[in-house]
């Protein structure tokens, strides 16, 4: 039976109150049904006719934690007070300190707000595959409702840590071995031995425990200190730069050191500081960001519906094209790969399988599902599987005249309705299918490498794609878990585009005299997950030194041209492909800075001659940031400008998921406004006076600059989308 949103109360002739949590999907907790909480519990508390009390979730589902669209407001406006009080009101008053016993009846899942309730009640039951955890600390804040004290309690001190920091959940039958939960029992039974749970605690048949007041699973003070030392090591190692995680751990020992109550006081202090602090504000735009990406005007609200995609063909079976065929199998889609000859073919199968082996062998997926996602694959040489296709991705070598020819032959032997999809990221799409008459269904499906694994997919609309196409591929994205984001169509679309700077900023630093394994250190403690020099050897110099021309077609007014990239492939150095570059890679270790590369670098600065008076530049880390990360900010300000994303913030989560851009920095130009506008115009308006043009601010950073605008704020003129 539906029920509107709210908080309902039912009074059973056994004396027991069932309090119902309303609010579709996932019964997140709103403010309002927080208060309808406070009234109902006060109201139970109060009636002679309830002995006890049980915590449910409408529809299946207890509840999935704190309504986040909340502190998007607080983050709107600075306003904490929009924030309800609800860790000592509500959760220590009115439910764990009741005279009446309370338990929670949890199906479906209970995350963070939701887990941290049922954790406040006198007992758990719960029925099987419930989904328990704490993952607060991926919003930049920590659990905020009294879990930081109670899951320690309840499930010992090492994983209630591994826990909350690691944001990791367990199922309701490991949290049973815990002692998280006190009974599993089947949907069915769920409430009637709920009610008869709290009415054995109410007539002393079952212990009346508090979890809170709970010191049987902490350990003496030397076991938890130790215990949070390692913590504390870990939180240093997956979070260097974020807040949350170590002042999570001083919250937790805080309730050891002086008691539970203490801990929820100073817990409630902390949580409200970062809510407020820089890396909530980021990762909860990252969050709503890829939210936001599911709506594309002119698309997805003109009541359209997907048509089903049921097989997929892939042709070339090379890096690419095994990743992309690897996604669809995934995703339990048909997929026929096609090659030239049965060599590459037997090449492309093998990188599948590997990939397939590889994500078992990580635990990531089941034998029973590998086999079942490798049935589905079919190897082929030539077009007669293709007659009933839904879609055809193509993912041969970057050449113009290849993919026109592919694109023809396949628009004659696929069926009308079939998407036609480049994963060019490179070509332009209106030239890709020039010479077709299908130019309706014709499409970018950008995947990033390794494609498996990578979780962005640009979805290139040339002026001619039809809506029809562009939501069908949406779906598909998702069916296949990835976050498809709407890009128009320019050479690098988006994501390469917007960082095609990020390497040639790098390059000339290097060529200005700056120690190259220096930036990249530099860079990775910004919290990128790779440098420029080692990205470049991840990705193979030889694509760096084809796809340059490309890009020096278009926008070679504001290109640096280094030599470094062709002297180190005539040095011999592919990148980690073939084992050398500016590090050398050997299996089973990390990469390791080469130092007989400098010779090649000493090489490309004489060719460049840019040190002034022939002396290296000193800099700062700030500078080196600076110098690599704003003129990436200022080609971000042109793809804005020119419509290529739909809204500032599909650049930023694309920049987040397409080049690991730090989610805890919101993005490209989330973070670009925290910097903001007017500083990046003034320093790169200044390094261009010294540097040259490569750093000149854009018209769109400059108008932004000078008007006191974000570059966040929507452009009133229209889109190229």
């Amino acid at each position: 039976m539906a029920k509107k949103i709210g908080v309902t109360m039912d009074v059973g002739n056994d004396g027991v109150a069932v309090i119902t949590i309303s609010n579709p999907p996932v019964n997140s907790l709103a403010s309002s049904i927080i208060s309808g909480l406070k009234d109902k519990f006060g109201e139970a508390n109060q009636r002679n006719d309830v002995k006890a009390i049980v915590l449910i979730g409408n529809n299946g589902r207890f509840s999935g934690g704190f309504d986040i669209n909340v502190f998007q407001q607080v983050h709107k406006t600075g306003d904490l007070s929009l924030m309800p009080e609800v860790s000592v009101e509500l959760v220590c008053n009115l439910m764990e300190d009741s005279r009446k016993p309370v338990v929670a009846a949890v199906e479906g899942l209970a995350l963070g707000g939701g887990l941290e309730l049922a954790m406040a009640c006198h007992a758990r039951v719960a029925a099987p595959k419930a989904q328990l955890g704490l993952p607060e600390l991926t919003l930049g804040v920590i659990p905020g409702f009294g879990g930081t004290q109670r899951l320690p309690r309840l499930v010992g001190l090492t994983k209630a840590t591994e826990m909350i920091l690691l944001s990791k959940s367990i199922m309701s039958e490991e949290g049973q071995k815990l002692g998280l939960i006190d009974a599993l029992v089947p949907p069915g039974d769920l409430l009637s031995t709920s009610k008869k749970w709290a009415l054995d605690i109410a007539d002393r048949r079952k212990p009346f425990l508090r979890s809170l007041h709970r010191t049987d699973k902490i350990g003496s003070l030397s076991e938890a200190r130790a215990i949070l030392k390692n913590s504390r090591q870990l939180a240093k190692k997956i979070a260097p730069n974020m807040p949350q995680h170590h002042a999570c751990i001083e919250v937790i020992e805080e309730g050891i050191v002086h008691g539970g109550y203490s801990g929820v006081l100073k817990e409630a202090d902390v949580f409200k500081q970062l809510v407020l602090s820089d890396t909530a504000k980021g990762l909860v735009h990252v969050f709503f960001a890829q939210r936001a990406t599911s709506k594309v005007p002119n698309v997805t609200d003109i009541g359209l519906k997907p048509r089903p995609i049921k097989k997929v063909a892939v042709i070339g079976g090379g890096l690419m094209g095994s990743g992309i065929a690897t996604a669809l199998l995934l995703g339990n889609i048909r997929v026929v790969l096609k090659e030239i000859n049965s060599e590459y073919l037997m090449k492309g199968i093998k990188s599948v399988e590997a990939n397939i082996k590889g994500l078992v062998s990580r635990g990531k997926l089941t034998q029973d599902k590998a086999g079942k996602a490798l049935s589905l694959l079919k190897g082929v040489l030539d077009y007669t599987e293709f007659k009933d296709v839904d879609m055809v991705i193509e993912a041969v070598i970057e050449n113009i005249q290849l993919k026109q020819n592919i694109f023809k032959e396949i628009e004659k032997v696929c069926p009308p309705h079939c998407i036609l999809a480049s994963n060019t990221s490179t070509i332009d799409i209106d030239v890709i299918g020039e010479k077709t008459n299908s130019k309706d269904r014709i499409v970018g499906a950008h995947f990033f490498s390794p494609a498996h694994l990578m979780t962005l997919l640009e979805i290139v609309r040339s002026k001619n794609t039809s809506a029809q196409v562009i939501l069908d591929l949406m779906t598909l994205g998702k069916a296949i878990k990835k976050v498809p984001v709407v890009v128009g169509n320019c050479i690098g679309f988006a994501v390469n585009r917007t960082f095609f700077p990020y390497s040639q900023a790098a390059h000339m630093l290097v060529n200005l005299g700056v120690d190259l394994f220096r930036i990249d250190s530099v860079i990775t403690s910004f919290s990128l997950p790779l440098g420029p020099f080692q990205l470049g050897d991840l990705a193979g110099h030889g694509i760096g030194m084809a796809v340059g021309p490309i890009y020096a077609k278009v926008y070679g007014d504001r290109m640096f041209r280094s030599p470094m990239t062709e002297l180190l492939l005539k040095s011999g150095r592919n990148g980690k492909i073939n084992g050398r570059g500016y590090y050398i890679y050997e299996k089973g270790s990390k990469p390791k800075p080469d130092s007989s590369v400098l010779s090649v670098v000493e090489e490309s600065r004489k060719l460049t001659n840019i040190m002034p008076s022939g002396k290296p530049i000193t800099v700062t880390d700030k500078e080196i940031v600076e110098m690599i990360l704003f003129p990436v900010v200022n080609e971000a300000c042109r793809v804005l400008d020119e419509g290529v994303v739909i809204r500032a913030a599909d650049l930023d989560i694309a920049s987040v998921l397409g080049m690991s851009f730090p989610s805890y920095r919101g993005g490209i130009v989330f973070w670009a406004d925290t910097v903001g506008p007017k500083y990046i115009y003034e320093r790169l308006k200044k390094l261009s006076e010294t540097y040259g043009s490569f750093f000149k601010p854009s018209r769109y950073l400059e108008e932004r600059a000078m008007n006191g605008m974000l570059l966040s704020e929507p452009k009133s003129s229209r889109s190229r989308l």
